[in-house]
């Protein structure tokens, strides 16, 4: 078990809040998805080994619960982790939070599919990225 691992930092601008003048869901999930290509990375997924091996990850679901605004010029600052790989399937968390209040302004859960890009099939993940990933599961209690 490890601790969640900073996977994002930024901030919102202008331009990510909407009408009610709050960051809208869409910035929520581009800097989740961010997010979630660094700790992919960590884990061995990166674009080398996508490209190399023909392989690729794919969501299969994504849950955010939405805990606390974001307004303009809110730092932000995302940590995560593994809460569970199995032999095609990793379950991620994002939480992210808001560096300007001190609150968690939203967890994301993400369930991602290994799969193989030509035969546009899942497939299972080398035993070394099993071996990393389950060295960055984190005891993370998912809340609704």
């Amino acid at each position: 078990m490890t601790e969640m691992q900073i996977t994002y930092r930024g901030v919102v601008h202008p331009w990510h809040c909407d009408i009610m003048g709050h960051m809208n869901v869409v910035w929520y999930v581009s800097k989740f998805d961010e997010a979630s290509w660094q700790l992919a990375s960590m884990l061995g997924l990166n674009n080398s080994y996508f490209l190399k091996k023909h392989m690729g990850i794919a969501a299969l679901q994504q849950n955010i619960t939405y805990k606390s605004e974001m307004v303009a010029g809110s730092t932000v600052t995302v940590r995560s982790g593994v809460l569970e790989m199995k032999e095609k399937v990793v379950r991620l968390v994002h939480e992210m939070h808001n560096d300007t209040t001190g609150e968690i302004a939203a967890v994301m859960v993400l369930t991602a599919v290994h799969f193989n890009t030509r035969k546009r099939k899942s497939c299972p993940f080398p035993k070394a990225i099993l071996k990393r990933g389950r060295n960055l599961i984190v005891p993370y209690e998912v809340k609704s």
